[in-house]
């Protein structure tokens, strides 16, 4: 395993700091798990084009393209509410 030199503002290396040491966990663990449980890019874009069928099948849950419209448009408001944007 190699290592790597990582800058990052001293407010968050004293956050993770806090995090680790009540986790039990070396920073370089806490990394690698934080790391093993995050998903790419890539892999959100997997799960969100799985989603609508397994919702399907689960629940019978299949909104017609206005629905989805609706929705999308309704988690972008609350999201925005959110971040302030």
């Amino acid at each position: 395993m190699s290592d790597a030199d990582v800058r990052i503002p001293e407010e968050a290396k004293e956050r993770l700091t806090a995090i680790e040491a009540a986790e039990g966990l070396s920073l370089r663990a806490y990394l690698v798990r934080l790391a093993e449980t995050l998903l790419t890019p890539a892999e959100r874009a997997e799960h969100a084009e799985k989603a609508p069928a397994a919702l399907e099948k689960w629940g019978r849950y299949a909104p017609t393209a206005a629905q989805q419209e609706d929705l999308d448009g309704e988690l972008d408001r609350r999201l925005g509410q959110l971040t302030g944007r």
